[in-house]
């Protein structure tokens, strides 16, 4: 068996747990059809009954899918979404997963990331994770600082963190994968991010300063900044949202400008701006970006959990 044939018996065995006679939806678009139909293949051999639904690739991150594919999600008891664009934050998705779905969504995924990522240690990856999501819950504040000139302060009161840990198998479940963070909707923030990754646009020659006011995002500098920042405006006065504080926990990811690998890099944190009503928040707007901050130093109330880059958080 191979690194991908692996990964992919991974996704619907031990992630999802696909039983005999189950009802599973494969969502992809034309960009990433060869691995929906080895999922669709994978989901046969267990014994369920799957569709494979192909649609043309979404625009940004967050864009609603078809009405077609909306229908197919309610209608599952499983989905997988491996597509270039993520479905994590939409309606569609949440309305799915509040039926009593389960599923994972799979932004931008290619088969060199699904192999090496989901060769992860688990049980190491879930300690981490739940480690961070209980502190984001339990505190009121965090603040990341990093030597090129971040520091934003993240207003935690009256969210819950969540672990985005691999195990999906519970009816609701859902989450990324390939996995390994743990994260948290805020209610707001300010400061300045210098990001080294943006999503959908990849990685800049230098790092781009983001400055927060009032939880949204106020401004970002330079011409790759700037059409970041649009697309966020095209999506609305909320597009702008400070939408999401996590901390990458999978030591398989590395830097590759690809967001859905990048945000799981152990010893980073991320923050994205747009939608935040999957995942705890309030705001509901068809976009949802990330960034990412290297070298990072994070403090969740008095706790420490990275220094400079290390993970140092006792999980």
């Amino acid at each position: 068996m191979s690194d991908l044939e692996r990964a992919v018996e991974t996704v619907v065995g031990p992630c999802l747990g696909i039983k005999s006679g189950e009802d599973v939806v494969i969502v992809t678009d034309t960009t990433r059809q060869a691995l929906g139909e080895a999922l669709r293949d994978a989901a046969a051999r267990l014994g369920a009954e799957p569709v494979l639904a192909v649609m043309e690739p979404r625009e940004v991150d967050g864009q609603e899918p078809p009405p077609t594919v909306a229908a197919a999600l309610a209608a599952a008891t499983v989905f997988i979404a491996p597509t270039r664009r993520s479905l994590s934050h939409t309606r569609a998705r949440k309305a799915a997963s509040e039926r009593g779905a389960r599923g994972a969504t799979l932004p931008g995924v290619t088969e060199d990331m699904l192999a090496r990522l989901m060769a992860t240690d688990f049980p190491l990856l879930r300690r981490r994770s739940r480690a961070v999501a209980a502190l984001l819950t339990a505190e009121d504040e965090a603040r990341v600082t990093c030597p090129l000139g971040t520091d934003l302060r993240v207003d935690l009161r009256g969210r819950s963190g969540i672990a985005d840990e691999g195990d999906l198998t519970a009816p609701g479940a859902f989450g990324n994968l390939p996995c390994g963070e743990g994260f948290i909707a805020p209610c707001g923030g300010e400061g300045t991010v210098m990001a080294a990754t943006l999503a959908s646009l990849g990685l800049p020659e230098e790092p781009i300063r983001l400055t927060v006011a009032g939880g949204h995002l106020a401004h970002a500098s330079g011409e790759m900044g700037e059409a970041w920042l649009g697309l966020m405006h095209a999506a609305g006065e909320q597009g702008t949202n400070l939408a999401e504080l996590g901390v990458g926990t999978n030591e398989r990811a590395g830097l590759t400008g690809n967001i859905l690998e990048d945000e799981k890099m152990l010893g980073t944190v991320h923050v994205a701006f747009g939608a935040s009503a999957g995942i705890g928040g309030t705001v509901s707007v068809p976009i949802h970006l990330d960034c990412l901050v290297k070298d990072a130093t994070l403090d969740i109330g008095g706790t420490r959990v990275l220094e400079r880059g290390r993970f140092v958080l006792d999980a």
